[in-house]
């Protein structure tokens, strides 16, 4: 989750006060937990000793959160409690009468893509920012009582209870705590003022009656995973935005494509009519996005940068290449979608970034061909068929329509391509490809090359090396690093290749500064935890950790019951490590019986207490690094 491994030091700073706490936090702790000089090279030892220092956990169906002997994980930041803004901090309700008033600047709910950022002028191993995303709701757990009966009142709670949370935290003793009040305190959510920028800003096809010159946005949504930007920014990504639109167009490719229908899942639209698509057909568009925060001034307004494509967003890697160009790798969380590659028309050199940084550039999607090689092709309005004969009047619309110029210039079709994130030695990047059990059906994508096998309920993690070391570069060799799996299944299909503990659903991943791959799972609600099926043997979902160098992988963290684990990030001495808990206790149907919102768990607060996503803080108890 966390980028700035990868990049260059004497790049990240925004102002003198943030290069200071860069040059004193995260790079200088590395070099001392590795006794490596700072810029020096990541390395698979800490110390001498070995790469993973810790036994592995074993699988788990018990609704509580295990780590290995020797660790602690406490609760930080649950759904519901307030962030921290000044004279606006109403209390947790465990009954779900909060209003959406209150809601606005409380935790929002399902926590998921993470990252830390430093204070200026602030040890960044006690004190600082951490950015929480929010992808969706639970109405059942949102609601006294539930979904049924919907009001205006209810659609903007729901509308208040996604996007981004901004809270100020603190090593308290041998505990974190969140800092309320805090001054960078906020909450962002499907009702804050945003600003759109980029090839679509302004085009026709983002312009709606309340904003008619479309280059003023209301509000982000289904935050999944994120990026952080070099300059100290945070970048979240909206992904299933089709599931808050009414009375899509049937005939409309890409409502098609994505999946927008005639009803919502939420039904937002009976109460506002921006997401009644017969009314505002536009709006859908302005939705599906990157969008960058600045976590450290709450005045300032958050921006959609459509140059970076419109789909389904898990994540924005990003990384300055050699030639001091900004890319950034993303992801679409659907099955048979695409791999994405923007590159820069500026270069960064440290400081504030010109302004049109990631407005000005290239987007490409991944053709990963058979043999263990690739290629990027362009999504540029005018080559081959990204032409108005073929539905593409502009490069606005190869923007908004990118899953469908992917498919036109010949994309591969992935197994739901997740989060990404890159080896700071080797430069190699990874991806988790999560399942696909449509891969070999009739009228479906078939088996082979970097989607190896058919029916992959397991998933698997996939990596590639650019030609030359060399970002910007326009072809690349691939491999398949691991095959999710079982190896007691009968089925040789679904064993998997994993040196170690077996796991399956890789989600969430993130390279820590040592050069630990982490690893994150998002087995379905259907699937994890039950007692029967092809995931009978691996328990609630977990938290692995791998050496890329053997491709040894060990369970560290065990979640509690129907729970997705998701989001990892560390302060920079690496001594206390930040994870979310993502919606435990959800069931197979559409929303939680408001009446048993109990009945599947009731972490992280005990017996009889509904069930809330969380941040959670993991130490060590002899203060030491985590992992090691």
């Amino acid at each position: 989750m966390d980028r700035s491994p990868i990049l260059d030091e004497a790049r990240l700073p925004v102002d003198s006060g943030r290069r200071a706490v860069l040059r004193t936090g995260l790079g200088a702790a590395v070099a001392a937990v590795l006794g490596v000089p700072f810029g020096g090279c990541a390395v698979a030892q800490v110390r001498g000793g070995p790469m993973l220092g810790f036994r592995s956990v074993p699988p788990s169906r018990a609704d509580r959160v295990i780590v290995p002997d020797g660790y602690a994980a406490r609760v930080l930041c649950r759904w519901g409690e307030p962030v921290g803004v000044p004279g606006s901090m109403p209390p947790l309700t465990d009954d779900a009468s909060s209003s959406a008033a209150d809601q606005a600047v409380q935790s929002g709910m399902h926590h998921d893509g993470m990252h830390y950022f430093a204070i200026p002028g602030a040890d960044p191993n006690q004190r600082g920012v951490l950015a929480i995303n929010h992808e969706y709701t639970d109405e059942g757990l949102l609601h006294r009582d539930g979904h049924a009966e919907l009001t205006a009142e209810k659609v903007r709670k729901s509308q208040h209870a996604v996007g981004v949370s901004i809270v100020e935290v603190e090593r308290s003793g041998d505990a974190w705590r969140v800092v309320r009040p805090s001054r960078y305190a906020r909450r962002i959510h499907a009702a804050t003022p945003m600003r759109i920028a980029g090839p679509c800003a302004g085009n026709p096809i983002m312009r709606t009656p309340a904003d008619p010159t479309g280059r003023a946005s209301l509000g982000t949504l289904n935050n999944c995973a994120h990026g952080v930007t070099p300059w100290g920014t945070y970048l979240t990504c909206e992904e299933n935005f089709q599931n808050y639109f009414g009375n899509g167009d049937e005939k409309n490719a890409d409502h098609r494509r994505a999946g927008i229908g005639k009803r919502s899942r939420y039904g937002w639209e009976r109460f506002d009519d921006r997401f009644d698509l017969a009314k505002h057909p536009n709006e859908a568009n302005r939705f599906g996005w990157v969008v960058e925060i600045d976590p450290l001034d709450p005045t300032s307004t958050p921006v959609k940068r459509t140059a970076l494509g419109r789909w389904s967003h898990e994540v924005a890697l990003t990384h300055v290449a050699k030639d001091g160009r900004v890319v950034v790798y993303m992801g679409d969380d659907r099955r048979n979608e695409h791999i994405y590659k923007f590159v820069s028309r500026y270069r960064y050199t440290g400081g504030a970034p010109h302004p049109a940084t990631l407005d000005e550039g290239t987007l490409y999607v991944g053709r990963f061909d058979a043999g263990g090689r690739g290629v990027w092709l362009p999504l540029v309005h005018g080559q081959g068929p990204l032409t108005a004969a073929n539905g593409f009047a502009d490069q606005a619309e190869v923007q908004v329509k990118a899953r469908l110029a992917g498919a036109a210039v010949g994309a591969t079709p992935m197994d739901r391509p997740e989060w990404l994130s890159l080896h700071a030695a080797t430069g190699d990047v990874y991806v988790t490809l999560t399942n696909n059990s449509d891969r070999g059906k009739p009228g479906m994508p078939g088996a082979g090359g970097a989607n190896p096998r058919a029916d992959n309920v397991f998933g698997h993690i996939l990596r590639w090396r650019e030609d030359g070391g060399d970002h910007t570069s326009l072809s690349f060799a691939w491999e398949v690093f691991l095959l999710g799996g079982d190896p007691a299944l009968a089925d040789a299909n679904k064993r998997g290749n994993v040196n170690g503990d077996a796991f399956g659903s890789p989600d969430g991943l993130w390279f820590d500064p040592r050069g630990v791959l982490w690893i994150q799972t998002d087995i379905s609600t259907n699937l994890v935890g039950e007692a029967t099926g092809d995931y009978a043997n691996l328990g609630n979902n977990v938290m692995l950790a791998c050496d890329p160098s053997t491709r040894e992988v060990r369970r560290f963290l065990t979640g509690p019951r129907k729970c997705e684990i998701t989001g990892v990030i560390m302060t920079p001495d690496l001594r206390a490590m930040f994870v979310n808990i993502q919606h435990p206790g959800e069931t197979s149907s559409e929303f939680s019986d408001p009446k048993a919102v109990d009945r599947l768990s009731t972490w992280p607060d005990g017996p009889g207490r509904r069930p809330r996503s969380a941040t959670i803080v993991i130490t060590r108890d002899d203060g030491g690094v985590i992992g090691g």
